[in-house]
């Protein structure tokens, strides 16, 4: 099984890159949210990945975080819900925002996904919301204090007059490379990059 792959990105696509890795490349498919977080081509990137085996296909799944992978490898377990559908639902939603409309029956949230049904939703609103509440709790308080600090950021830009969509993926950005940052580290790379 492979687990993960570092390679050259030789072309991308919102669904899938092409890697090269020593000479070898490795079609990816990806979800729209982590094509949004994939460097440019010619550079490097490494994802964690999901090898779905078909009589006729070997098709591989790639992952900016092991939280979004976590969650395709608990919804393609849920009765009616494919690999490709998978993929889907999380360019539609981020592994968050998923485990928090799972934790409180969002249907509505999930309805609004498309190719999700309301059958389809409530589904895996009842095979997943204890998965995803166990999951949780052991990463709650670090979960919740990352939460809490995104949203300082993002309310301190949007205090400043920036638009919150704007602001919200920016910090979620930066935060993905540098899970580390202090509130006052996050603003001040925010401006830098928005005043540029």
């Amino acid at each position: 099984m492979i687990g993960q792959i570092k390679g050259k990105i030789v072309n991308k696509k919102p669904t899938q890159s092409l890697i090269d890795v020593n000479g070898m490349g490795y079609i990816v498919n990806t979800s729209i949210n982590t094509f949004e977080k994939i460097p440019d081509e010619g550079e490097v990137v490494s994802l964690f990945t999901y090898l779905s085996v078909r009589e006729d296909s070997l098709t591989l799944y790639g992952f900016f975080t092991i939280s979004e992978k976590e969650i395709f490898e608990m919804l393609i377990g849920v009765n009616g819900v494919g690999p490709k559908l998978a993929q889907n639902i999380l360019s539609g939603i981020t592994s968050e925002e998923f485990k928090e409309a799972v934790i409180n029956n969002n249907i509505s949230r999930l309805v609004a996904i498309p190719g999700v049904g309301r059958k389809t939703a409530e589904r895996m609103i009842i095979e997943l919301r204890d998965k995803i509440i166990k999951v949780g709790d052991s990463e709650s308080e670090e979960k919740s204090a990352a939460y809490s600090l995104r949203e300082d950021a993002v309310a301190a830009m949007v205090g400043l007059g920036y638009n919150h969509k704007t602001a919200d993926k920016l910090v979620r950005d930066l935060l993905g490379k540098n899970p580390s940052l202090s509130l006052e580290d996050l603003i001040k790379e925010s401006l830098k990059i928005l005043t540029k």
